[in-house]
Order: structure tokens, then sequence, then C-alpha cells
């Protein structure tokens, strides 16, 4: 019971903030206690829409994320806009403020899969940095 209760508190954080982030939608797929102390794992389907922005966010652990369908513009504090397409890979490390674009005229979509804190939510508005 506590752990359905968890994953709609997640599911509810999530949606939360992606109403804050018109034109992405995640999924959640699965999520299990991870072999880290204090983590959980959390895969995730995620669809950018075309021309969608996904706001400036963090998340409470890492991101690895494999891009199935689209090219995005990958931002990530500190480092030059990156474009990433169908087939390739990144990884963002927990803390780390960043955002995509999709500039083309098809959905972008990708698998995440994140190593995050427990009971915290899966991702966190952020200032542009």
């Amino acid at each position: 019971m506590l752990r359905q209760l968890s994953a709609v508190s997640l599911l509810l954080i999530s949606t939360s903030l992606l109403a804050q982030n018109t034109g992405i939608t995640r999924t959640i797929v699965t999520k299990a206690d991870s072999s880290i102390p204090g983590k959980e794992d959390v895969i995730a389907r995620v669809e950018i829409a075309a021309g969608a922005t996904v706001g400036w966010h963090t998340h409470p652990g890492d991101e690895i994320s494999y891009i199935s369908e689209g090219e995005a513009e990958l931002l990530v504090a500190n480092h030059p806009p990156r474009k990433v397409k169908a087939g390739e890979g990144f990884v963002i490390p927990a803390g780390v403020v960043h955002s995509a674009k999709n500039h083309g005229t098809v959905p972008i979509k990708l698998v995440g899969v994140y190593v995050v804190d427990k009971d915290k939510p899966l991702a966190s508005p952020a200032s542009a940095p």
C-alpha cells in the first residue's frame, strides 16, 4: 500500500511539474528500490512536442536518457548547447540544471532512466543558469 501511495505521489508531483511545461509528457513505466541505499530507480517514457521547450529543472539523482525518435537541443548549465538525435543518449548528473528544446516538426521520444533519492519529486523547476 505504501509503495502504491508513493507511486501516486510521484505521478502527481511529476504531473504538477509538467503542467508548468506544456508540450512535455513524462509517463512513469516502472520504479523500484535501487541497490544504492536511499535511492530508487525510475524508468519513464518522455515525449516533447514539436516546437516545445522543457523548462529549466533538476533531478534529485542521475538522469540517463536514450532518444528513440526526433532530435533535441540539450541545454546543460555551464556547457554549450548540444544536439542529440535518435539513437543517441545523454547523462545528466544529479542536481545539474538543464533543459531541452525541440526545434523540429515531429515529437521527440525518449526513454529516461532516473536513479533518484526516495521520497523526493522526480524533477523540480530551476532558474536558468
